[in-house]
Parts: C-alpha cells; sequence; structure tokens
C-alpha cells in the first residue's frame, strides 16, 4: 500500500499490524532515517536490543537470498515482536522482498530504507501494491512542515523561536531531517549556557550557533547566484562539494529563492510598494539579507527568473538520472543562474 500526505503521521506512531515489510525511500536519507527509526521504536524501544533488532544491507541479503526469511522466522530470546532493518535497500533485492511478503509473520517488522526509486522501480511497486507491504516517499520539508519541525523541536527543550529568529533558521536549515534536528539541538546547548532563562531564542544566538556551519553555506550560495557574483559561487560550490553537500538541496534552496523574487517582482509590477512586496514574501527575509534582495527585486525580471526556474529543474531531473555528472551538473546551472543575475534592466 501507498502511505502519502497526512495518513503518513498516523500510520507511523501505529504501524498497520497486518504489515510485514515498510519501505522508506525518497531523496531526503535524513528523513527516511529519521521515520525508519520512528517506527521501529513503536516495536522496540532500544534499537541496539541486539535480540529484538538485526540490521543488514541490501548488499548482505543479495548474496544470501534466504537471509530475510530465514532472520524474519527467529523468534527474540526476550520476548516480544523483533524489527529487521534493511540498509541501502535497491531493485535488485525485489525478489527476496517479493517472497517475504506474499508469507506469513506476526512477530517480526522489517523495515527497508531506500535512496530515490522511481514510480518504475520494482521494489517501489512492490511495496506500493501489496497488502502487506507499505511504501513512504521522503522528500525535503516545505516550508510548512520545516517550521513545524522548528518548533516541535525547540518546543521539546521548552524553547520558541519568531520573527527573523524563525525566518532565519527556514532560510538555513531543512535539506535534510537529521542535520535540522542536530543544529536545533546544538542551538538548545547553546543557549541553555547562557546565564538567562529566556525561552525565546534570539537571532544573534541562532546567528552565532548556526552561522558557521556547513547548513549556513546554503545561503551564501543562493546569495551569491542570485547576485551574479560568480567568483565567489564558484568558491562556495568547489567547497561544498568537496564537504559531500546534498545537491538537491542546493539546487532547491535557489529555487526557492528565485520564486519568491519572481512573487516580489510581480507584486511591484501590479502597484505594490517594494517594501510592502518584500514583506509579503514567505518566509520573510531575515534582516541582514534585506538590501541584498531589495537589489535582486530592482535587477531581475520574471522572463529571466523563469528562465532560470525551467533550468534548475532540468538539472534536478538530471541530477537523478544515472551517468549524469551531478556536481559538474549543478555547479554549470548555477553559474548560468549568477550569469543571468548580470544582466541589468
Amino acid at each position: 500500500m501507498k502511505i502519502t500526505g497526512s495518513r503518513i503521521a498516523p500510520f507511523l506512531q501505529h504501524p498497520n499490524p497486518d504489515v510485514l515489510g515498510i519501505l522508506f525511500f525518497g531523496p531526503e536519507q535524513g528523513l527516511v532515517c529519521e521515520r525508519s527509526q520512528n517506527v521501529a521504536k513503536t516495536i522496540v524501544k532500544d534499537l541496539k536490543d541486539p535480540f529484538r533488532i538485526s540490521e543488514f544491507s541490501g548488499a548482505a541479503l543479495r548474496a544470501d537470498p534466504p537471509l530475510l526469511i530465514d532472520q524474519a522466522a527467529q523468534l527474540s530470546m526476550t520476548g516480544g515482536k523483533r524489527v529487521i532493518r534493511i540498509i541501502d535497500a535497491n531493485d535488485s533485492i525485489s525478489e527476496i522482498f517479493k517472497n517475504f511478503l506474499t508469507g506469513t509473520n506476526d512477530h517480526t517488522l522489517v523495515v527497508a530504507e531506500a535512496g530515490s526509486l522511481s514510480p518504475r522501480s520494482s521494489l517501489r511497486k512492490l511495496f506500493e501494491n501489496s497488502k502487506k507491504g507499505a511504501a513512504i516517499g521522503c522528500y525535503e520539508d516545505d516550508i510548512n512542515e520545516l517550521q513545524s519541525v522548528i518548533k516541535e523541536t525547540l518546543g521539546h527543550f521548552d524553547l520558541n523561536a519568531s520573527g527573523d529568529t524563525l525566518s532565519f533558521l527556514l532560510s538555513n536549515l531543512g535539506s535534510n531531517r537529521l542535520i535540522t534536528r542536530s543544529e536545533l539541538e546544538k542551538l538548545e546547548l547553546y543557549v541553555s549556557s547562557k546565564p538567562n532563562d529566556n525561552s525565546e531564542v534570539l537571532l544573534h544566538d541562532a546567528m552565532a550557533c548556526i552561522g558557521d556551519s556547513a547548513v549556513n553555506s546554503l545561503d551564501l550560495i543562493v546569495y551569491a547566484a542570485a547576485n551574479g557574483d560568480l567568483y565567489t559561487l564558484d568558491k562556495l560550490l568547489d567547497k561544498a562539494f568537496d564537504d559531500g553537500a546534498n545537491l538537491m538541496g542546493i539546487l532547491r534552496a535557489v529555487q526557492r529563492h528565485l520564486q519568491s523574487l519572481h512573487l516580489a517582482i510581480g507584486l511591484i509590477e501590479n502597484g505594490l510598494p517594494i517594501d510592502k512586496a518584500l514583506a509579503s514574501i514567505r518566509p520573510p527575509i531575515i534582516f541582514k539579507h534585506k538590501n541584498q534582495f531589495q537589489s535582486q527585486m530592482r535587477n531581475w525580471n520574471q522572463n529571466r527568473i523563469s528562465g532560470a526556474l525551467e533550468l534548475i529543474t532540468e538539472t534536478e531531473i538530471g541530477c537523478k538520472s544515472t551517468g549524469f555528472p551531478a556536481n559538474a551538473g549543478c555547479h554549470r546551472a548555477l553559474m548560468r543562474v549568477a550569469q543571468a543575475a548580470r544582466i541589468r534592466r
């Protein structure tokens, strides 16, 4: 069965007991891992319990096809239902899962983690079409989802972020769910170490804690591209690639920024003053970037933005294709965006 939208959260909290296996897949590997762990914890609280948790790679299953059914048939020595986690699952083990999902088993849940799988993927189709399997896609958080994650995580520490602080966090987090939560936990430690008892996270706290992280480099890349700063963009991209940055996260961050510019310019062309057009952007542009964003609003036009957005979409599709030179393709696309930004009105 295919689990999407509003059905995901309740399913993760209370998995259908008739389901033998759950497949988490998608480009957002942090979210794949988080959801896999969360659903496993509904059965086994301690994921390090050697009697109730087993973990194998897709390659190990491919080398030993009976391994999955043999392991799933084992009973826990300490009692209780067991969980088997399969890491790096792919289409090469579809037949193994097909045999498993046609059987019966009420004492083991199998949780598989995969990368991006197209709708034609045999593994994805198997789980989506099986009554005993469930498939859940994991994609980058949109603004509303990211805001919920930020508020939920900070709320767990009795902290709150609003205004420019929330805007800063929304602009600098989101490409990977695990990194987002890790950065917010680091922020909590930073705030709690200060000699005050303020539950409101201040902008300078967020900037001091997250400002020098790899996540914040995304912000610098976005503004270098939209400003037409070819030299800085080239250096930032080289560093991001060396650090193993998420290419989809980079492309989508630039995409979101250009969409905000497109909206703001459209509002101005319809007669709205520049300050009110700027205030209409969601999430809001944080104070330190407002001058740059206003300059971009005066420089870009909707036609050039549409062309840049089309280029980014084509590059994203290419990056998901086998054999596509992803780093080079991303670099070339963003340098072309920056070149378009250098064309003055």
